[in-house]
């Protein structure tokens, strides 16, 4: 299984509009970070795992001409409002599988109704084929994919566990059976936005104690802002096992 990291970075991502912040201002292509996404990729399946703002600069860069899925999150916009760049792959395609909570099911109707229109369809939209998922396993492509519940302040939020992988973005809490799930991992991507404490988000402290508990054999910190430091400097800090992922960064599980 192959994972790309899309992109690594916060809500406004890195460098912050107008931000004169030294980690913004920073030369380091490692501290250059888009919206949070990573594309999974195994056998002839592709599947990608939230779409912001940034989705269509990162189909191009990661030179992805086919995607057998969506599967989001939650309906924050840094994880949702690249949905209309899947018009290339519609064309292509047809119907583009999308996957999520039943609350973010409407929440897309809402912004993007033009998707979902069955009457009066403007010619060039794009369309999907919805999958509503609970808090149970679900097939994508011909993997069981485990979904694992956890809230982002008091937002539900849905992680992945494909195989010995795990994806955990805008992660706070999380109740013990939900982690039981995360148990003999080989790789556990998890969300860390910064040093200090955070309502919505693990901080760094919080992120590595949760590392500590699950006890993956590899981990990578995500969803990254600018506070948390430079790239290099944050990653000389860090356990062995654990990295500062990056964008365009690809692994192997």
């Amino acid at each position: 299984m192959k994972i790309t990291f899309l992109g690594t970075g916060t809500s406004q991502g890195i460098p912050i509009i107008g931000s004169t912040h030294p980690v913004c201002l920073s030369k380091n292509p490692k501290d250059k970070r888009l919206r949070v996404s990573v594309l999974v990729e195994w056998e002839n399946y592709t599947f990608v795992i939230d779409c912001g703002p940034d989705f269509r600069q990162q189909m191009l860069r990661a030179d992805c001409t086919k995607i057998d899925g969506i599967i989001f999150t939650h309906e924050h916009a840094d994880h949702t409002m690249g949905l209309d760049d899947i018009r290339p792959f519609f064309f292509r395609q047809g119907d583009i599988p999308i996957y999520a909570h039943e609350r973010v099911l409407k929440a897309l109707q809402e912004r993007f109704t033009y998707i979902f229109e069955t009457k009066n369809r403007y010619p060039s939209a794009p369309s999907v084929e919805t999958i509503q998922i609970t808090n149970s396993p679900f097939k994508a492509g011909n993997i069981n994919v485990i979904p694992i519940n956890g809230m982002h302040a008091n937002l539900q939020v849905f992680g992945y566990r494909f195989k010995n992988f795990a994806y955990l973005t805008d992660m706070k809490t999380l109740e013990d059976k939900e982690v039981e799930k995360l148990n003999d991992l080989d790789v556990l991507v998890v969300n860390c936005l910064r040093e200090q404490a955070h309502p919505s988000h693990f901080n760094l402290e919080e992120a590595l104690a949760f590392i500590g508990r699950v006890q993956p054999k590899k981990a990578y910190l995500t969803h990254i802002s600018h506070l948390l430091g430079f790239h290099d400097d944050v990653q000389r800090k860090l356990p062995e096992n654990v990295f500062l992922a990056y964008d365009n960064l690809e692994i192997i599980v």
